[in-house]
């Protein structure tokens, strides 16, 4: 992660001259390299910004310049940029983007220290594992459409007080935490050489519920991704959760599970959180093997 400190070092800035740094040594602008995408299924194209340097400046509040301006590198009208933020402070996972080469948050991503790693220039590219709806903002619905097939909920069948619930000895209470931390940001997918990417476009004459049905198969077909199976096993290790734990092993062994997994570990080294990601899968790995030869017995 990053944390707010000011690089020292000074930066020439695609050979602007560095005037107006505010004492701080730094050229007074940067270039900002963007692929944009107008629409769905639209050819991508690179677009280069010039924006002032401030401080502390993390990569939204250089879109939100970007967007201010409204103007390319060569003085052209152009419209602004899209992207997804919500929190600010690494906790909606929204603002998911490839920058630098890397996918990361795009508000912790600070200006000082993408600038001292690649001197003058930031680049910012959407997700690749997600169909673009505009410029940075991508459809994420395959993400949430795993969480949904392994079931990463604890059902209830009403809100009444039925008294105090199963205890957690803090031992499991540590374990899970961790788990619980996913914002659903995707960085794992992103990374991960298994996770293709799924793009539907709707036939003619398919109606918008047979468009869904079939996206919603394709999906079920592909890797559900290392997040939904942390997910399964923070939910299989709630005791209540317990209840439910044949219903998720039995998504996570089904077609797309996890058996698709490479364990290249790209996910766990990318996750914001820094959750154990690799352990997940693993628990995940023994725990359905013991599911399929005991329901192997119980036949």
């Amino acid at each position: 992660m990053d944390h707010g400190h000011h690089d020292s070092h000074a930066h020439e800035s695609n050979g602007h001259a560095s005037h107006g740094s505010g004492g701080h040594g730094h050229a007074s602008t940067f270039s900002v390299r963007i692929l944009r995408q107008d629409g769905p299924g639209e050819a991508s194209y690179w677009e280069r910004h010039v924006i002032e340097r401030e401080n502390d400046m993390n990569v939204i509040s250089v879109l939100q310049r970007v967007a201010a301006k409204a103007e390319n590198a060569e003085g052209h009208k152009v419209a602004p940029v899209a992207w997804d933020c919500n929190c600010l402070e690494e906790v909606c996972g929204a603002c998911t983007m490839v920058i630098n080469g890397r996918t990361r948050q795009a508000c912790s991503a600070l200006v000082d220290r993408l600038l001292a790693d690649n001197p003058g220039e930031i680049e910012l590219r959407p997700m690749s594992k997600f169909p673009v709806l505009r410029d940075l903002m991508v459809n994420r619905a395959r993400l949430f459409r795993s969480l949904q097939k392994v079931k990463a909920w604890i059902p209830v069948d009403g809100y009444y007080n039925m008294g105090p619930g199963p205890r957690q000895s803090p031992e499991e209470q540590q374990r899970a935490y961790p788990l619980s931390e996913c914002m659903s940001c995707g960085c794992c997918l992103e990374a991960c050489p298994q996770f293709n990417k799924v793009e539907l476009t709707r036939r003619d004459g398919e109606t918008e519920e047979q468009f869904r049905a079939r996206e919603k198969q394709e999906f079920d077909r592909n890797f559900v991704g290392a997040h939904a199976i942390s997910q399964a096993m923070l939910f299989n290790a709630h005791p209540t959760g317990q209840m439910n734990a044949g219903e998720r092993l039995d998504a996570l062994t089904a077609e797309g599970g996890i058996q698709m997994c490479g364990n290249a570990q790209n996910c766990v080294a990318v996750c914001p959180k820094s959750i154990p990601l690799t352990t997940s899968i693993a628990r995940a790995g023994r725990a359905a093997t013991l599911h399929a030869v005991k329901k192997f017995f119980d036949r």
